[in-house]
């Protein structure tokens, strides 16, 4: 853990215009800098920097914040990761906490293990493009395959040569430790004490994490004399850095593609990311072998919630997609599918297109899984009604793992229309589904709960999703704002019988205020930032706007950066507004608060009035009278609110 002070030495030696300029060519305009957008495709400059503010902003894609979420979402960092980064950029030591004895030897090892696997890295390559094997072999093999050598350099492919120690005997004599050699699964032991290669004779792909380290290595057999090898390929066994569940080759090279398209293609095998990387589509990743898990589809939603499956048009292809849609449905990923033509992989069928050919190709074929499992699983059912009856029975299973109310009800009229069934059919199915199974998702889901501050539970009607456009949710925004800006400056003075005065914060008048009338924000990452401003006042030195702008979750740095980086916030007369509205936060604050108070119980009003004109509420008198009293209850809380808006208690600006 880096230490506060360091945290602070870093924010302060980062220039945003210094920082961005790295990746992002930038035009001074006025006080500001403008740029073409990194984050998706920008034809027109649309991507501004403000020095002054120390903030970046997309106003097309909305992407930006300060240094620290530009490098996390430039280079799909974590926040520590980006905080070294920006360390090591403007050489500041990095503090961190005192590691226990324990912690101290397994980083020792993990530095070991990485430093040793950049080695093989470095040798296989040497193999390969200056040892006679290599380039008679190995590049000779790579050249077959129509990998051009930009590609080879791009993706750090080597060649280990016949001889199964080779490698083995240059590590010992550069130094490297034989227990290391045998931990990464470079060498393995021989019953005589001596140890071997594990990749002589192969091709090397070496396999990266986000962060371009080299994790392992996958080896494919090449030389004639190793035939009857069970096993084409093989890759490095799981080890202190390396596990194949959590990891996916190519990421490294893919990642920044796949935030710029906000799209991933995930194939098979090594050869196939290559080619569709040649043939210009970059935002492509491999599970090579594996089955796919919920690690790595964790690790693809960090990048993008879109997933197109491209595989082969064979039996096997298609038992693949099928194994993979569930999964990534219950990880919340938005799914298509491409089956290429039988008897063609991602690798060859590359190979014979160019790039416009080949993403034409995908635009004109990708399926909506929906459409995809619902029309294959229809071919095997023909006239037969129990047949049918599973296809309804499986295709709600799927549309039950999707954790979106929203995209289930869609998925759901979709799937019904293609089986042309009553939907209530599949709904009552997709509900006995949902109650039934305690999947990844809704477990994560409760978790999240016990972090979030639950909604206080006072009857409304109001719904839980799509409420971004009611008048209400911009006045929880301009609150949200106000903490954000100014949630540890002193709104105000309470005085007591004695006449002595207690100042109370933005973030205390606020909190104090809505439980006072028992509402509470709508949107769960709302709340949690309330919480957290709550739960760090009494910390020394507190600044809102710093600490949620350099937060570790990047939900709420984006946030932030929204917030704080309005199109207006970049000219200078809103800056003097800004000031203005600082002085008077003993007027704004309680302002905000009546206008979001009386704005939600209004459309509680509004949702609760409509309840009785549903045929159910109509035809069932208890319901009917429990929605009248709630209806009054509002009415009444409303008079309430408005008699106290203008008796409020004494404050001192």
């Amino acid at each position: 853990m880096i230490d506060r002070p360091t945290i602070e030495r870093i924010l302060d030696a980062a220039q945003i215009v210094d920082v961005v300029s790295e990746f992002v060519t930038l035009k001074k305009k006025g006080v500001n800098f403008v740029g073409l957008c990194p984050f998706h495709d920008d034809k027109t400059p649309s991507f501004y920097v403000s020095p002054a503010k120390g903030l970046c902003k997309c106003f097309s894609c909305g992407k930006g914040g300060n240094a620290v979420h530009f490098i996390m979402e430039h280079e799909q960092m974590t926040y520590y990761e980006a905080l070294k980064w920006l360390a090591n950029k403007y050489h500041i030591e990095v503090k961190e906490r005192e590691l226990t004895t324990e912690e101290k030897e397994a980083q020792n090892v993990r530095e070991s293990l990485y430093v040793v696997n950049a080695f093989a890295r470095d040798y296989f390559q040497d193999i390969l493009y200056n040892h006679i094997d290599g380039k008679s072999i190995g590049m000779a093999y790579f050249r077959q395959r129509g990998i051009r050598d930009d590609i080879v350099k791009k993706f750090h492919l080597g060649y280990s040569t016949s001889s199964n120690d080779a490698l083995a005997k240059e590590a010992i004599r550069k130094g490297y430790k034989k227990e290391y050699l045998i931990k990464t699964g470079l060498c393995y032991e021989k019953e005589d004490g001596s140890i071997r290669d594990r990749f002589w004779g192969r091709v090397i792909f070496p396999w990266f994490n986000v962060s371009g380290k080299i994790l392992g290595f996958g080896g494919r057999v090449l030389d004639s004399r190793t035939k009857g090898v069970s096993q084409k390929y093989i890759n490095s066994p799981e080890s202190e850095i390396y596990s194949k569940r959590r990891e996916l080759y190519g990421i490294f090279q893919a990642k920044s593609a796949i935030v710029k398209k906000d799209c991933v293609y995930m194939v098979e095998g090594y050869t196939d990311v290559i080619a569709m990387h040649q043939c210009g589509i970059e935002n492509v990743v491999a599970n090579s072998g594996t089955a796919l898990s919920e690690e790595q589809i964790r690790l693809l939603h960090r990048f993008t919630s879109n997933i197109t499956l491209l595989y082969d048009g064979d039996e096997a292809g298609i038992k693949a997609s099928i194994r993979g849609i569930d999964m990534l449905l219950s990880e919340g990923m938005n799914i298509k599918v491409l089956l290429l033509p039988d008897g063609e992989d991602p690798d060859s069928f590359a190979r014979k297109h160019n790039s416009t050919e080949l993403q034409q190709y995908i635009a004109e074929h990708e399926e909506d899984f929906i459409r995809f499992k619902t029309n294959l699983l229809l071919k095997d059912t023909q006239n037969d009604p129990i047949k049918r009856a599973g296809l309804i029975s499986d295709m709600s299973k799927s549309i039950g793992l999707i954790p979106n109310e929203v995209v289930r009800y869609a998925c759901l009229k979709e799937c019904a229309s293609i089986l042309n069934v009553d939907e209530r059919i599949i709904q009552n199915e997709i509900d006995k589904i949902v109650k039934q199974r305690k999947d990844n998702y809704i477990e994560q889901h409760q978790k999240e709960k016990e972090e979030i501050p639950p909604v206080i539970q006072r009857e409304n009607y109001i719904p839980q999703a799509g409420c971004d456009q009611l008048p209400f949710y911009s006045k929880e925004l301009e609150l949200v704002k106000a903490l954000i800006r100014y949630g540890e400056k002193t709104v105000c003075y309470l005085e007591n019988e004695e006449g002595e005065s207690t100042p109370i914060t933005v973030t205390e008048f606020i909190s104090m205020d809505l439980k006072q009338d028992d509402l509470s924000f709508h949107n769960p990452l709302h709340r949690k930032l309330l919480a957290e401003a709550e739960a760090h006042l009494t910390d020394k030195d507190f600044v809102a706007e710093r600490y949620f702008l350099t937060h570790p979750d990047s939900a709420i740095t984006r946030l932030a950066a929204d917030m704080l980086n309005e199109k207006y916030q970049l000219s200078k007369s809103n800056e003097e507004a800004l000031t203005k509205d600082e002085e008077r936060l003993h007027e704004l604050i309680p302002h905000l608060l009546i206008d979001f108070k009386l704005s939600i119980l209004e459309e509680d009003m509004k949702q609760t009035s409509q309840q009785l004109n549903r045929p159910e509420v109509l035809g069932d008198m208890e319901k009917c009278k429990e929605v009248m009293k709630h209806y009054k209850e509002l009415s009444d809380l409303l008079k309430e609110m408005a008699k106290r808006a203008g008796d409020r208690v004494i404050m001192k600006a």
